[in-house]
């Protein structure tokens, strides 16, 4: 079992991962989101890289994001799942453009996560806002 903070982490890293390349920009949006989020509290921002690396150590085997899915799925709480959610929608949307994987990873996640498709809508309208270009 994933603590709550491993399961968020491990939901931003999943995204990050999602176009095979996880760049610095989203790095740098994990890191800046574990700094300043209020349910980040207690979480020892030395652990990110041990964090991080075990996402990527999953993500060796053929399913490995559908493991780690459903490893955050049975860690996560309940209560804390739109939470993850909207980390995963922040860091797609860190480089500005989500591609084609990050989407339908995005999918996945809602799914596996039970996200009502509305609340999802919510949650990714606001990022489009927040990083809307002049």
């Amino acid at each position: 079992m994933l603590t709550k903070h491993q399961s968020l982490i491990y939901t931003m890293v999943l995204m990050s991962a999602a176009d095979s390349e996880m760049s610095e920009t989203e790095m740098l949006k994990i890191k800046e989101v574990i700094s300043y989020l209020p349910i980040f509290e207690g979480y020892e921002q030395s652990n990110i890289a041990k964090d991080a690396g075990a996402v990527a150590e999953l993500l060796l085997d053929e399913d490995g994001f559908e493991k780690a899915l459903e490893l955050v799925r049975e860690s996560l709480p309940v209560h804390l799942r739109e939470t993850a959610y909207a980390l995963a929608v922040e860091v797609a949307a860190a480089d500005l453009e989500a591609a084609e994987e990050e989407l339908n990873l995005l999918q996945m996640i809602r799914h596996i996560l039970e996200i009502d498709r509305l609340i999802a809508a919510g949650i990714e309208r606001g990022a489009r806002a927040r990083y809307a270009q002049a």
